[in-house]
């Protein structure tokens, strides 16, 4: 099993910062890339960011490009988010996935971090 555990979220101001940490722990042979997705209140869960392990090659959503960077510290298997001049539209509770083999390939979730940003 493979476990992942959010941390960073928070209340910030329009126009703040915050970094959010993804530590994956457990059974992992190969880990393949880590990414973030958040759900807004009464809307559908989207896509953030995603950065591969290998190679470090990163993605990430129209909304947040210019603004968020995602990252990873290897030798931690942890990934982080760091979010610049946040909006109000993203305020959200923030999901880390990781795609990892572990034996058998499985897709893991962690539980989320309330990242709310006031006007």
């Amino acid at each position: 099993q493979v476990q992942l555990e959010e941390s960073g979220g928070g209340l910030v101001q329009a126009g703040g910062s915050l970094r959010l940490s993804c530590a994956a722990s457990g059974n992992m042979l190969y880990l393949y890339n880590m990414a973030w997705f958040r759900q807004a209140p009464g809307k559908e869960r989207e896509f953030v960011a995603t950065i591969l392990w290998s190679g470090g090659s990163t993605s990430y959503a129209d909304s947040v490009k210019g603004r968020f960077t995602i990252s990873y510290d290897n030798a931690k298997n942890t990934a982080y988010l760091q979010m610049n001049s946040l909006k109000p539209e993203d305020t959200a509770v923030y999901f880390c996935n990781a795609q990892v083999y572990s034996g058998e390939y499985g897709d893991y979730w962690g539980r989320g971090t309330q990242v709310t940003v006031s006007s």
